[in-house]
C-alpha cells in the first residue's frame, strides 16, 4: 500500500524558517500531483501548496511568497520551504496526493509550532 512518511518539522519563533519533507514509498511517484496540507488546533485540514505531475505549483494566499513546494521524482520526495513563520502557520502538516482519487492515506504528519 502507498505509504507517506513527513519529516521536519519544529518549533521556531516568528520569522523563522523550516523545511518539511515528504517521502512516497511502495508507489510510481510520478503520476502524483501532491499537496501540503495544515491542520490547525480545532480546524479542518486544508491545502497549503500543491504541485502537479509536471511540477507547477499553486500556494494558499496566506503563503504565498513564504513558502516554497518542490519534488524531487528520482527520490519520491516533496518539500515544504517555509520561510517567515507566522504564529498562524502553526499546525499539524500533511502531505497527500491532490485532487486525484484514491487519496494516498494520510501519514502522521509533522508538528509545526510558531511562537511569537
Amino acid at each position: 500500500q502507498v505509504q507517506v512518511v513527513e519529516s521536519g518539522g519544529g518549533s521556531v519563533h516568528t520569522g523563522g524558517s523550516l523545511m518539511l519533507s515528504c517521502e512516497v514509498l511502495r508507489s510510481t511517484f510520478t503520476h502524483y500531483n501532491m499537496g501540503w496540507y495544515r491542520q490547525a488546533p480545532g480546524n479542518q485540514r486544508d491545502v497549503v501548496a500543491s504541485i502537479t505531475s509536471s511540477s507547477i505549483t499553486d500556494y494558499r494566499d496566506s503563503v504565498k511568497g513564504r513558502f516554497t513546494i518542490s519534488r524531487d521524482n528520482a527520490k519520491n520526495m516533496v518539500y515544504l520551504e517555509m520561510n517567515d513563520l507566522k504564529p498562524e502557520d502553526t499546525g499539524i502538516y500533511y502531505c497527500s496526493n491532490y485532487r486525484q482519487i484514491p487519496r494516498i492515506p494520510w501519514g502522521q504528519g509533522t508538528q509545526v509550532n510558531v511562537s511569537s
